[in-house]
């Protein structure tokens, strides 16, 4: 029986090695996202491992902020520097240095554009007099001593072309600094940074342009000799008290690293959700391939089971073919796996999010990517496979075998009870109250419709085709009704053969509705809530000094500019972001609606909320509001408003001053402009302009522009993901070309009768294409239906997150419904002209 099984597989090579490619895609994709992560992971672990010294000190936090650290969550904890000499006097201390580090320093290349770090951030950092603390290594020049000198990381200097000795300017979180480069550093033992930036000042300059006089961000502690690090942090400990947070070295690293995992993981979940659709699609191939191979072989295996072979026997060789396809396929896959993280990388890198030495192939990745492969392998050919096993030895003494197939009632009424679930499902997430339970509800509910459609397609088949194709005999005669019945002759087949293209467009249709409302909603609400002409925001994400504020609030023509920031602290018991106004300014750029009470209060201990984050925290206008904040300093506020869901101003919004006092970094996130009256935006932009061009890192747009802003990041969003979700539809298109090319080989003899009787290679090469094509459509109508369905309720579900408009792009749609008559097309050349090359006599002798 092997020997019969690896017969087999060479005969059927070419119909297998379609198959297997849909395995390779989905391992690839799989493999390639944890190759890729593990190598991302790798990188951040070694360089958070080169940054420690035996013992770090920093303020203990309150609440846990994550990765996102000093600054880029608003709020900063600070050492004071008092506490090293307290330090210093700790037994087994052999040397003891505050550090300073922060982000939002972004150095200007020779044309005075900011050196793109592709997101990494800009970091500005103390340099650090004791050698055996710092991770730098002095590679040219000298260090900073004033505060018109400044150093710079190497890969930083050979980007720009600076040297030592130039002039060079940097953007700090206070104000535009041009000094000397008087050096350059190594970070590390080979020098890489992720992408980031660092830039160096002496500790005083430090201090005044990231901190604040006598203040660290953390202390580095070393060890004396024959002293455990373990051991000395434990007495440091002691004596700083529980104020502060002391690690040792390899403990900061793995919290850190723990962290960076944390925040991986939407990576990896996003990446691996494709390749799992891409798997769900492929099965489809598999199921179609096998279940066509044994309807092909019936006499062959009737033979087997004449001859003497048992019904296992039978289905462990279908079985064994599928091992070999899936073994043989994973190992491709890996390969090309590795491949597409080596893509990854160089995409990342050319964004500037450098990942240093060699990509990580690890044991599980490789375990993984088999059993992804060989297990979605044989289930798919499980079926077929027991399908084989019960065909009678009868059968092997007919010509003219007929597979019979049982009837579709039970898979009628399982898919029927899917779809009735899935529509539930859809509805009560659309009515649902909560945001992410909706969601919830209705992410459930298309996995349960698009089971369902799949269990129904066949039964769906018939009627389509038969009305739909009913315009192929119209327009191309008898070619196009012999189309439209070899679609209809077989509906199991032609509903798995859509049904994988059904998947990839019911996901691309949806994320195209959702996007479209987004967008939609976005329009909207910038419309009707920024009264502000102009915003000015950074170009990179990360928030900007205040001088900018200054310099615009200075031109003529400009009636006020509130700067808008970020922050976090704990308001009864719960981490909240915090988005922090001139309050004062607030009613004159941003309109809001109010449910109850107002902004006044907001200039004293004052807090206004949305309605959303009221009604889940049970607050009413006057209730006080515990506040925690991150340098575990306690006061308490008032709410004093509460307002309708506004995504421009966040649901939890408090002043300046008391961003100030819950430990707010003096950093904007975005400035609106307001004109005084009379005044129009083409008088002032120009001076505008010349303002911002000395702080490029930030952008000046309208409220048009600022629209088209908001919105790219949606179409960014979108692209991303269709780009993802072409993978399913190419193993979509796969299958059709499969399904095809083996629906030829099976109605070879079909086919010599056809040209026997007059039919010519034209036409016979149109009436595959024909039969692709009707099969391409119905997968495309079935899954548009349900990818505007998903989307509709999705969109529905996500009303109180800012999603408050309903938009279905039609014409993208029906651009969708022509992409997949293409497909059809596209994919039946190889099936057509392999089918008008057969030789009559030979094709009408073939049994």
């Amino acid at each position: 029986m092997w020997r019969t099984t690896w017969r087999s597989l060479l005969a059927h090579k070419l119909r297998l090695a379609l198959s297997g490619l849909a395995i390779v895609l989905g391992v690839a994709f799989v493999v390639g996202t944890l190759i890729f992560t593990d190598t991302l992971s790798k990188t951040f672990n070694e360089l958070f491992e080169s940054t420690a010294a035996d013992v770090n000190v920093t303020r203990a936090a309150a609440f846990d902020q994550g990765l996102e650290g000093t600054g880029t969550g608003g709020t900063a904890t600070y050492v004071p520097a008092d506490l090293v000499d307290e330090i210093a006097d700790v037994e087994g201390v052999a040397a003891v240095e505050g550090s300073v580090q922060a982000e939002g320093v972004y150095i200007l290349d020779a044309d005075g554009e900011v050196l793109d770090t592709g997101g990494a951030p800009g970091i500005g950092v103390s340099w650090d007099t004791e050698e055996s603390l710092s991770p730098t290594t002095l590679v040219d020049g000298r260090a900073a001593t004033a505060p018109d000198e400044i150093m710079i990381d190497t890969n930083s200097a050979e980007e720009t072309g600076y040297r030592v000795g130039d002039t060079i300017t940097v953007l700090t979180p206070g104000p535009r600094v041009e000094a000397e480069l008087v050096g350059t550093f190594r970070f590390g033992d080979e020098g890489g940074l992720a992408g980031a930036s660092l830039t160096a000042f002496d500790m005083t300059t430090a201090q005044e342009l990231l901190t604040a006089p006598g203040q660290f961000t953390g202390i580095g502690v070393g060890a004396a000799d024959g002293v455990d690090p373990g051991e000395l942090a434990d007495r440091v400990a002691a004596a700083v008290g529980p104020d502060y947070d002391v690690k040792t070295a390899s403990e900061q690293a793995e919290s850190l690293s723990a962290d960076f995992s944390e925040a991986l993981q939407f990576i990896n979940i996003f990446l691996l959700v494709f390749a799992g659709i891409a798997l769900f699609v492929g099965t489809f191939i598999i199921l179609n391939t096998f279940s066509m191979l044994v309807a092909q072989r019936t006499r062959e295996l009737a033979l087997l089971r004449a001859l003497g072979a048992s019904r296992g026997q039978v289905s462990r060789s279908v079985l064994g073919e599928a091992l070999v396809v899936g073994i043989v396929g994973s190992t491709v896959g890996l390969a090309a796996g590795y491949g597409i993280a080596a893509g990854l990388r160089a995409l990342f890198g050319s964004f500037g999010l450098t990942l240093d030495g060699s990509l990580v192939l690890a044991g599980d990745t490789v375990l993984w990517g088999y059993a992804v492969g060989v297990l979605v392998t044989l289930v798919s050919a499980y079926v077929p496979a027991r399908r084989a096993a019960r065909m009678p030895p009868v059968a092997a003494m007919r010509d003219d075998v007929v597979t019979v197939q049982r009837g579709l009632r039970r898979r009628t009424a399982v898919g029927a009870v899917l779809a009735a679930v899935g529509l539930a499902a859809l509805v009560g997430g659309t009515l649902s109250d909560d945001g992410g339970t909706g969601a919830s509800l209705v992410g459930l509910g298309a996995l349960a419709l698009i089971l369902g459609a799949t269990a129904l397609s066949p039964v769906l088949a018939r009627p389509f085709l038969r009305s739909v194709g009913a315009l192929l005999p119209r327009v191309w005669g008898t070619t196009g009704r012999l189309a439209q019945e070899n679609a209809v002759r077989n509906p199991r087949r032609t509903a798995a053969t859509a049904s994988a293209l059904m998947i990839g467009l019911a996901l691309v249709s949806a994320f195209s509705v959702i996007g479209a409302s987004t967008n939609a909603s976005i329009d909207k609400l910038i419309a009707g809530s920024v009264r502000a002409e102009f915003v000015v925001s950074s170009a990179v994400g990360l928030p900007f000094s205040p001088d900018v504020a200054e310099q615009v609030g200075d031109v003529d023509g400009v009636a006020s500019v509130m700067p808008l920031r970020w922050g976090q602290a704990q308001l009864d018991g719960q981490t909240t972001f915090l988005t922090a106004v001139e309050p004062d300014r607030l009613a004159r750029t941003i309109e809001l609606t109010w449910v109850d009470g107002s902004a006044e209060g907001l200039g004293g201990d004052g807090v206004i909320v949305d309605q959303p984050t009221a009604e889940g925290r049970g607050w009413a206008v006057g209730d006080p509001v515990e506040v925690l904040t991150l340098d575990n300093r306690e006061q308490q506020l008032t709410v004093s408003g509460i307002f309708e869901s506004n995504q421009v101003i966040g649901s939890t919004v408090i002043s300046l001053g008391t961003l100030a006092g819950a430990g707010g970094v003096d950093q904007d996130r975005f400035l609106f402009v307001d004109l005084d009256d009379g005044v129009s935006t083409a008088d002032v932009r120009p001076q505008l302009d010349e303002v911002l061009a000395a702080y490029p890192i930030v952008d000046l747009k309208d409220q048009t522009e600022f629209q088209d802003e908001q919105k790219g990041q949606v179409d960014q969003l979108l692209l991303l993901i269709n780009a993802m979700l072409v993978l399913s539809v190419l193993i979509a298109a796969l299958g059709i070309v499969n399904t095809l090319a083996m629906s030829v080989i099976e109605r070879t003899r079909e086919i010599g009768l056809l040209r026997a009787v007059g039919l010519g290679r034209a036409q016979l090469r149109r009436m595959v294409r024909l039969e692709a094509v009707v099969i391409s459509i119905y997968g495309a109508v079935l899954g548009l239906v349900l990818g505007t369905l998903f989307g509709v309720a999705l969109s529905r579900s996500l009303a109180d997150q800012g999603i408050t408009e309903l938009a279905v792009p039609v014409p993208r749609m029906v651009v969708f419904l022509l992409v997949a008559a293409v497909i059809g097309v596209l994919a039946a050349v190889g099936p057509a002209r392999r089918a008008a090359r057969l030789k009559v006599l030979d094709a009408i002798a073939q049994t």
